[in-house]
């Protein structure tokens, strides 16, 4: 990663990707912070206009995802790092009782979302010869739960894509990772239970979670290895998770 890098961050706006534009930041980068949610851009970027650049985005949107990457300032491009967090998870039903516009949702963040953003970035990075793709993905792309099968499957999409990804662009010096987080308290698991906050928390109760800054911890070390070194992906748990439903509660 160059001294003065542009990143594109998606999904800015809170959980992992804010923490990824404030970890950036601190490295010195220059940080595109990408989201639907303007007013939350507005506040993460404000008093920091000339390292930060708020984009309002839906990564799910084909056409404005490259209109808004098309209309980039010249300074704030070439695009030198991309990470790919824009994602959520709707429903918790099974198959047979659930909402398909909860399958939609995440069909259209989490699949679509990253090939339409990839598909802008990455034909200059090639054409460059230098750029890393960063794909935050899930350890349940590696699993599957009850409840969980689309949600799984989108998951396991994002790392079929990002291997495949890394084999088109062999011989280009791009470079393509893909990182997997376990239990991480954002607010990933409210929007999965429509904001009900006691069943969100629920969820992280007698344990300590991964918080988002462990994870943009990893991100920019990923990013910051040489240039020969690709860190294909990584896997990260809090101690007391071992799988999708493997965990030790141990605080009472």
């Amino acid at each position: 990663m160059s001294d003065n890098p542009v990143v594109l961050v998606t999904g800015a706006s809170s959980g992992i990707g804010r923490a990824c534009v404030e970890a950036f930041l601190a490295q010195g980068a220059r940080v595109i912070a990408a989201a639907r949610r303007t007013d939350r851009l507005e506040e993460l970027v404000a008093g920091r206009e000339e390292s930060v650049l708020p984009v309002p985005m839906d990564v799910r949107d084909r056409e404005d995802v490259r209109s808004a990457l098309a209309a980039l300032p010249a300074e704030w491009a070439p695009i030198d790092v991309l990470v790919n967090n824009a994602g959520l998870a709707a429903g918790r039903g099974p198959i047979q009782t659930d909402d398909p516009d909860d399958w939609d949702r995440m069909l259209d963040t989490n699949v679509r979302g990253l090939l339409n953003v990839s598909g802008c970035v990455l034909p200059g990075m090639v054409e460059r010869g230098s750029g890393h793709v960063i794909n935050i993905g899930s350890n349940a792309g590696r699993e599957v739960y009850p409840g969980g099968a689309v949600y799984c499957a989108t998951k396991a999409a994002v790392e079929r894509i990002t291997r495949g990804m890394r084999m088109d662009v062999l011989g280009s010096g791009v470079r393509i990772s893909q990182v997997d987080p376990g239990m991480v308290e954002t607010e990933f698991s409210l929007v999965r239970f429509d904001g009900d906050e006691a069943a969100a928390n629920a969820v992280y109760e007698g344990l300590t979670p991964l918080r988002p800054s462990d994870i943009a911890d990893v991100v920019t070390w990923i990013a910051g290895r040489p240039p020969h070194v690709v860190i294909a992906d990584v896997l990260v748990y809090p101690v007391d998770q071992a799988g999708s439903g493997k965990v030790a509660r141990r605080k009472g």
